[in-house]
């Protein structure tokens, strides 16, 4: 009568087979691309899943091609995006761009399956991060990025923050490596005109700054999963 089991050869094979297919699920699970092809790492914080990347698509996620603004930024009323100082080369990998109001306001502006965060969900997730200590939670620890002191950064959560800065309505650009301002897709006065709320994290301490900015302004963008 033959031997009907399985060679341990085989069953070796089949087992780094299987683990092969796990750690490709779990790479699968712990990142996510944009129509461009950026690649984004991703971390869970509670009950959300974020980017810990600041988003650099220049397409909103139906192919449409988002208008690469450097100058007269605040005659711009449809989805517009920059770089920093208008360098790519230097800012686009570390910070990613600078999205106006009317990119956020699109829906589109995040990969499939990802949505810029309302500004409940952005309380969401400082809430758990407890607010008092959520800033340095939130921010890249050290300062290769942020300046010194970068007070009370240690990055416990993965969310990676960075001090991207942000271009003013009227076109200006301030801030790069002492703040880190991040839309949010809730709509809300702007002074006189109306504008979206925003998350604004710096390298003081730990507070934040949960302010409306013009939809002309440009801000830096993190997507967090749908539920």
């Amino acid at each position: 009568m033959k031997n009907s089991s399985i060679p341990r050869a085989t069953l070796l094979i089949i087992f780094l087979g299987l683990i092969l297919t796990i750690n490709n699920c779990k790479k699968q699970e712990d990142s996510v691309s944009d129509i461009n092809g950026n690649v984004y790492k991703t971390t869970r914080i509670g009950t959300q899943t974020w980017m810990t990347e600041n988003l650099k698509t220049t397409r909103l996620n139906d192919g449409t091609y988002i208008s690469l603004v450097p100058d007269n930024w605040s005659l711009y009323t449809q989805p517009s995006y920059c770089w920093y100082n208008n360098d790519s080369t230097i800012n686009k990998d570390t910070y990613g761009a600078l999205y106006n109001f009317y990119a956020v306001s699109s829906n589109k502006l995040c990969p499939k399956g990802w949505h810029v965060p309302s500004n409940n969900e952005w309380s969401t997730l400082m809430t758990y991060l407890v607010d008092s200590l959520a800033s340095g939670k939130l921010r890249e620890s050290g300062t290769i990025h942020w300046t010194s002191p970068n007070k009370g950064a240690n990055n416990s959560s993965g969310f990676n923050a960075l001090p991207g800065g942000m271009r003013g309505f009227g076109g200006q650009f301030y801030g790069i490596n002492t703040n880190g301002y991040w839309w949010s897709s809730t709509e809300a006065m702007a002074g006189f005109t109306m504008g979206g709320l925003s998350l604004g994290l710096y390298w003081l301490g730990n507070g934040q700054l949960r302010d409306a900015y013009d939809y002309r302004s440009g801000l830096s963008v993190r997507c967090v999963q749908d539920n």
